[in-house]
């Protein structure tokens, strides 16, 4: 439900599933359910019919689609929540599994295929699937994460155990162990995934519209302000004199942004100030955030570690969770995460992760 070009990152991909043709989505929930279930209901809004499945614990990606067993009478199609696809491959695995007997799954090509499953396999075949491998790889082709399954899989499902979780992945490999094959679909459409923090603003960037300007309220307000062509606005944004809007930042309803502030390459979510003189570049900052004047967000590429995974060369300034303020004249650089609820006193720097609830004192 995070808002990238404001809208939840997961209403894409109910988008996709019904430009696609499917009709019946179930949707598997868990924690914070309620924000998912009131935001599409029914599905009436986008012309399918919706229901939900509950995963009370999370036990795996394979325990998660047994969740939904009792509504599928048919062959059916599995995609990720957080994963932006095109219609077009949707409609491929969907045809490819109405019209076969072995599980489909779309396979395509990425620069950094170690941080994801790779494949092994030749023309339509996959054989096996290794997540996020450790050695070196021989291929840059991984596991998109759309599928397509009879109602027979469950029963693979329930009998392939990992660690003590149901995944999707063993239960894969499993069948290729034991039938030879999995079906693979080639996809070479847009493919945004969000697997880390900073991966936001990536895929943020890719679905905001380059050739459009922000909105007809931003080109009423274009004596007062710069607004680039790459910038989505929602409702009710109040910015004040001389303030600049980078490309590839999105802002929320009822954000107000003060005079001489500069927002760029940033998510900004909804009833967030942004104090006089701020500057916010590759950020994410939450709801109701409260920015004082002459802060900085800013930070040269730097290294992260997620996990005991080192990620060389990181442009995120910093995020901001929801309620937390942040004084004036304080800075966030080098991806700091502060949590929500925090209060950081003015004047403070933060270069690190800080946990929810924590007051941040200068000195």
């Amino acid at each position: 439900m995070i808002p990238v070009a404001n809208k939840p990152l997961l209403e894409y991909v109910v988008e996709a599933v019904a430009a696609a043709g499917v009709d019946q989505i179930t949707l598997v929930v868990g924690y914070n359910q309620e924000r998912i279930r009131n935001h599409f209901a029914d599905g009436d809004d986008w012309g399918v019919t919706i229901t939900y499945a509950e995963q009370a614990t999370q036990l795996g990606t394979g325990h998660a689609v047994l969740q939904a067993e009792s509504a599928v009478d048919d062959p059916f199609v599995v995609l990720n929540g957080d994963r932006i696809v095109e219609p077009a491959i949707i409609e491929r695995v969907a045809a490819a599994v109405r019209g076969g007997t072995s599980p489909t799954m779309a396979v395509t090509t990425v620069e950094t295929p170690r941080e994801y499953g790779v494949i092994t396999g030749a023309g339509d075949t996959v054989t096996t699937i290794e997540e996020k491998p450790d050695g070196p790889v021989e291929t840059n082709q991984i596991n998109a994460g759309i599928y397509g399954f009879s109602p027979a899989f469950f029963e693979t499902i329930r009998t392939t155990h990992t660690n003590g979780e149901l995944t999707l992945t063993a239960a894969l490999n499993e069948y290729a162990r034991d039938e030879g094959k999995i079906t693979s679909v080639t996809y070479t459409g847009q493919w945004l995934d969000v697997s880390n923090l900073w991966d936001l603003l990536t895929v943020n960037a890719g679905l905001i519209e380059t050739t459009a300007t922000a909105d007809a309220e931003a080109a009423e307000r274009a004596d007062r302000e710069h607004v680039a062509d790459d910038v989505v606005i929602a409702d009710s944004v109040r910015t004040g004199p001389n303030v600049t809007i980078g490309g590839n930042t999105a802002i929320g309803r009822n954000v107000t942004i003060e005079s001489n502030a500069v927002v760029e390459n940033a998510i900004i979510f909804p009833d967030t100030v942004i104090g006089a003189g701020a500057v916010i570049r590759d950020a994410v900052v939450a709801s109701n955030v409260r920015i004082g004047p002459n802060v900085t967000v800013d930070g040269p590429a730097a290294q992260m570690v997620v996990e005991d995974t080192v990620h060389h060369d990181i442009e995120l300034g910093g995020v901001i969770g929801d309620n937390t303020t942040i004084g004036a004249g304080a800075t966030l650089t080098t991806g700091a995460v502060v949590g929500d609820d925090v209060e950081a006193d003015a004047g403070v720097t933060i270069d690190s992760r800080i946990a929810a609830g924590t007051t941040v004192r200068r000195g």
